[in-house]
């Protein structure tokens, strides 16, 4: 009589997407920067299973290889390590459900409702008609197009409800707000004009962005950032939890908080095992990545904005927005270690796990890239052009240099950077796109500035308005917010540098930490460690507004004592101005 063996269990952190047609991706085919983006995306909606899918399932790739994976019950059981993926367009373990799991979603899943998909297409089609009608357009141009961005940016918002994808809406609604503005334009050779002077600062952002992903994906497909994390060898709780907070805060400061979220999580995965306190090290790693992206031009996407468009400069941002950003970590780490699940005792942690060994000359790849991120900031000094330049620059050396490292290898072709632009989230970039040239429009049509007036007659208080732009980029995707103030006030109200600009670059980088679904960085914990939002609203969101606080006092405190970080390195020559 033969034995029957127990069916083995199976996890269901596939996507919604993929159990939608009950398969999955192969793991392979994911990519650290699938996911990563230098930029702080807001997904105020993007509690989905489908992204958050995504997520863990890179984040799984990241952490098999070589490796445990923990079960339910605390024990891990030995990964085999020539089984690294399963095959295309198989399920592997840890991205499968077995019949019964698909039965059960299939029964509690909810089809988008007609209705709600209904009312946006008529509100759409309401506003295209009102935009036809060229005297009502030419006689309310404000009007109309403050109308038609507030549908489309409800449309991002709830691009989960509506099932539609936000990079398509942002493309729609910026080519309908410039359709309304060449109605109510004078002629259309201005609006002509103000599209090519728009076009000209978006493309310079959208450049930098692909570049610096680019570089980001070929370091990350080399292993290149196990540098970094290998050396992570501390077990006592306390000392773990503020190692892994500035490892991450100065991480961040070079690559974009998503990517800095993703490796330090999965390292994370390897060091503790599952536990409250784990979760707590994952949202120190949120925090500390939004931090460290806002003190360095290249940190984070609004940072970078107001970089290239002149707000802000290099060295005097650093200078004056190193202490406010390592208080606004610092103060939240003195309060989570006096939390009990840092202080108490029988704090356990595992030894490290084996990952994947370090592609051939991975180090040489990860000096070459990381070199080239920090270059940029240089060679805008040096030689006066747009940051994007240096930024093409150090991808067009590093794809010599994988080309002539790699030549002959076929089977190493995916640590080309051909194969890496293929791998990078260029929808991402297309959403950005889409934001960045509906908020042009609303600016070339003078909205912003009668917003900026409202303001300043409403709230005199610049520091005020500086916080509050924080606060709502918890909620609200930062991106548009810092453009459109970048759009309501100009150089000759706040010159460069002022207090203004750099309190927004700030607060507009550290707010997002105040909720879990406030930056891409926290959404990719949430999804990667399946934390609750009212979990995190619970345990964190408290003490990240008190570093978001504390940092601002700080930078204020500093700002009006004349108190900044030793000026010597104002006399270097490549930093002093740029």
């Amino acid at each position: 009589m033969s034995a029957v063996l127990p069916r083995p269990a199976r996890t269901r952190t596939c996507s919604l997407l993929h159990t939608k047609f009950n398969k999955c991706p192969s793991p392979k085919s994911l990519s650290l920067s699938q996911t990563s983006l230098p930029l702080r995306r807001r997904v105020g909606t993007s509690l989905s299973l489908r992204r958050n899918g995504v997520f863990l399932a890179r984040a799984e790739e990241i952490g098999r290889a070589g490796s445990s994976v923990s079960s339910p019950d605390g024990q891990s059981s030995s990964g085999n390590n020539a089984q690294d993926f399963s095959p295309a367009g198989t399920c592997d373990p840890v991205c499968s459900i077995d019949e019964t799991s698909y039965e059960d979603i299939e029964a509690s899943y909810q089809p988008k409702t007609d209705l709600v998909k209904a009312l946006a297409i008529f509100a759409a089609a309401g506003t295209g008609v009102l935009a036809i009608n060229h005297s009502w357009v030419a006689a309310n141009q404000g009007l109309a197009m403050a109308i038609l961005f507030g549908i489309g940016y409800a449309g991002i918002i709830f691009e989960e409800s509506l099932a539609f994808n936000k990079s398509g809406v942002g493309l729609i609604m910026a080519v309908g707000l410039w359709v309304v503005r060449s109605v109510g334009a004078p002629s259309t050779e201005v609006v002509v004009s103000e599209i090519s002077h728009a076009s000209g600062e978006v493309s310079e952002i959208v450049f930098f962005l692909l570049g610096a992903m680019t570089i980001v994906e070929i370091v990350d497909a080399h292993q290149g950032f196990k540098l970094v994390t290998d050396n992570i060898t501390t077990r006592k709780p306390r000392t773990l939890l503020w190692v892994v907070g500035f490892v991450t805060f100065f991480l961040s400061s070079i690559l974009d908080n998503l990517t800095s979220t993703i490796v330090m999580v999965s390292l994370l995965r390897k060091l503790v095992p599952p536990s409250e306190y784990r979760k707590l090290l994952g949202a120190v790693v949120v925090i500390a990545a939004n931090s460290g992206g806002a003190w360095t031009p290249i940190g984070d996407v609004t940072t970078t904005m107001l970089w290239i468009h002149g707000q802000i400069s290099t060295l005097p941002t650093m200078k004056d927005l190193l202490i406010p950003s390592v208080i606004s970590l610092a103060v939240p780490l003195a309060l989570l270690s006096l939390t009990s699940e840092v202080s108490g005792k029988g704090q356990s942690s595992s030894d490290v796990l084996a990952s994947e060994q370090m592609a051939p000359r991975g180090k040489l790849v990860f000096a070459v890239g990381v070199g080239a991120l920090v270059f940029v900031p240089i060679f805008k000094a040096l030689t006066g052009l747009p940051p994007f330049m240096g930024m093409i620059f150090g991808l067009g050396v590093l794809w010599i240099l994988t080309d002539a490292i790699h030549y002959g290898e076929s089977e190493r072709q995916q640590l080309k950077v051909p194969q890496a632009l293929s791998r990078i989230d260029t929808q991402g970039v297309l959403f950005f796109l889409g934001i960045l040239l509906s908020v042009s429009s609303l600016e070339a049509a003078g909205v912003l500035g009668e917003l900026a007036n409202y303001l300043d007659s409403h709230i005199p208080n610049i520091e005020l308005v500086a916080s509050s732009i924080g606060v709502a980029s918890a909620i609200i995707d930062n991106v548009p917010l810092v453009a459109a103030t970048m759009g309501m006030y100009n150089l000759s109200s706040f010159p460069q540098d002022s207090e203004f600009w750099q309190l927004v670059a700030f607060c507009a980088g550290t707010g997002g930490s105040m909720l879990i679904i406030g930056s891409a960085a926290g959404v990719a914990f949430m999804g990667m460690e399946k934390v609750d939002f009212f979990w995190y609203l619970k345990k964190v969101s408290g003490f990240a507004f008190a570093g978001y606080a504390a940092g601002i006092a700080a930078y204020l405190a500093f700002h009006n004592l004349s108190i900044s970080l030793p000026t010597t390195l104002a006399h270097v020559p490549f930093l002093s101005g740029s």
